[in-house]
């Protein structure tokens, strides 16, 4: 099996390209690869790898995802997540390769207080979660063997993420504030890779699999018992932190340039009835995360 990965040094990329190199003949890209395009603004540049390349499988793990930064800049959001997947989905059904493509609970409202199914209205807020969506519909269109996977609140230890600021910030002060009125759950990039991968093994024997899926940790949280827990099990391992109150507010008190969903809560039976995994609760790919990034004791 060949297969063919588009964003390479991202946080989910980065893990995929553990999950995947087992799988067979992996080639990995990323924007700034020279030995072929990798840049999904360069639509020629993509067909060209592609047809140069003919995988059995391409993934798809490169987007914008600066949220508020695709406010101000539509067209770059529009390129990468709109318009580079179709171009993918199409050579992907000219070439019979299976895509594998992420999107966001970013493409529903946010609003309710149970979690999204895969047939629920969307109803994106913002430039993200519009753009991410027509990514999708142009896959589902493309007529392609396709895996979408939706998922949410995503982390690795590689790279920035919420965990190591909310811990440098309680270091530093005595009191932080943190929202805890938007509901999700904390997702590793590696139980997205992991699951990836399984997937893949499964879809290209039964070409039925094909879909849409939701794709996250299980249980939930708010942000402000993200951080919280993140403080318990950082002084539990010996951290010296200066934090003494962490108070909840709304995501009110924050405003950014686009809206935050309140509900990001994603119902995952689909996946797991259809793929027969068990979905980790959240706090054990945390754990485990913290326990890459923390000092270890002395």
């Amino acid at each position: 099996m060949k297969i063919l990965l588009f964003g390479k040094s991202g946080q989910v990329g980065w893990e995929l390209q553990r999950s995947l190199a087992p799988l067979g003949q992996l080639v990995a890209l990323s924007s700034a690869s020279r030995e072929a395009c990798g840049d999904l603004r360069d639509a020629d540049g993509i067909v060209r790898t592609v047809r140069g390349i003919v995988p059995d499988v391409i993934v798809n793990a490169a987007a914008h995802t600066a949220v508020d930064k695709a406010e101000s800049e539509p067209e770059v959001a529009e390129a990468l997540n709109a318009r580079a997947p179709g171009v993918l989905a199409d050579e992907a059904l000219r070439c019979g390769a299976l895509l594998v493509q992420y999107s966001t609970d970013y493409v529903f409202d946010g609003g309710g207080d149970r979690p999204w199914i895969e047939t629920d209205a969307t109803g994106p807020q913002g430039v993200y979660g519009r753009t991410k969506l027509e990514g999708e519909s142009a896959i589902r269109q493309s007529g392609c063997r396709h895996l979408i996977f939706r998922t949410s609140w995503v982390y690795a230890a590689r790279g920035k993420n919420f965990a190591k600021t909310i811990l440098k910030l309680a270091g530093e002060r005595e009191k932080l504030t943190v929202i805890a009125d938007q509901i999700g759950a904390p997702t590793g990039a590696e139980l997205l890779a992991d699951v990836t991968a399984l997937a893949i093994r499964q879809a290209r024997g039964e070409p039925d699999v094909s879909g849409l899926y939701h794709l996250a940790a299980g249980g939930e949280t708010s942000w402000h018992g993200y951080a919280t827990f993140l403080c318990e099990f950082a002084r539990q391992s010996g951290v010296d932190l200066l934090v003494q109150t962490i108070e909840p507010v709304p995501g009110s008190g924050f405003p950014t340039p686009a809206k935050r969903p309140l509900n990001s809560r994603l119902d995952t039976s689909k996946l797991r009835g259809t793929f027969d995994l068990n979905l980790p609760h959240w706090q054990t790919g945390v754990e485990r995360m913290l326990r890459e990034i923390l000092p270890e004791k002395s």
